[in-house]
């Protein structure tokens, strides 16, 4: 008799049937595992709602991992819970956040652009400056 499959088979197969990427089936597999592996192989379902908040809240705090990652990891482990095992979660609301870095745009002066578009254009040909060798070499 055929040993039934095992859970990353398992995970596998559910993201091939809803036509989900590679690249998403191998994030999956890695979070799912690295959430496995926090709580020392137990079975999902010996785990709870807790312990998905304290795994995610650890990414956060001690792994320091950005917002994104979170949150790549928060979709793992739903899908593996909703998806896979078919139990349904109450909302996670004790996940302590990952940061979102904040982007300051880079903003030139209307000088530094200009000098900026100067390098990027070719130099005129019967320009003084292009006949004679540069000083700065």
């Amino acid at each position: 008799m055929a040993q039934p499959p095992g859970l990353f088979e398992v995970v596998g197969n559910k993201i091939r049937v809803k036509h989900y990427s590679i690249r998403t089936e191998k994030a999956y597999i890695y979070w799912i595992e690295s959430y496995l592996q926090f709580y020392s192989l137990q079975h999902p379902r010996q785990l709870n709602a807790e312990q998905i908040e304290a795994y995610l809240t650890h990414l956060a705090v001690n792994r320091k991992v950005s917002a994104s990652t979170q949150n790549q990891a928060l979709s793992a482990l739903l899908f593996l819970y909703e998806e896979v095992l078919e139990i349904e979660l109450p909302y996670l609301d004790g996940v302590t956040r990952a940061k979102r870095s904040t982007r300051v745009p880079v903003v030139f002066t209307p000088g530094e652009a200009a000098s900026v578009i100067q390098k990027l254009l070719p130099p005129d040909p019967y320009s003084k400056l292009a006949i004679m060798p540069s000083l700065s070499e």
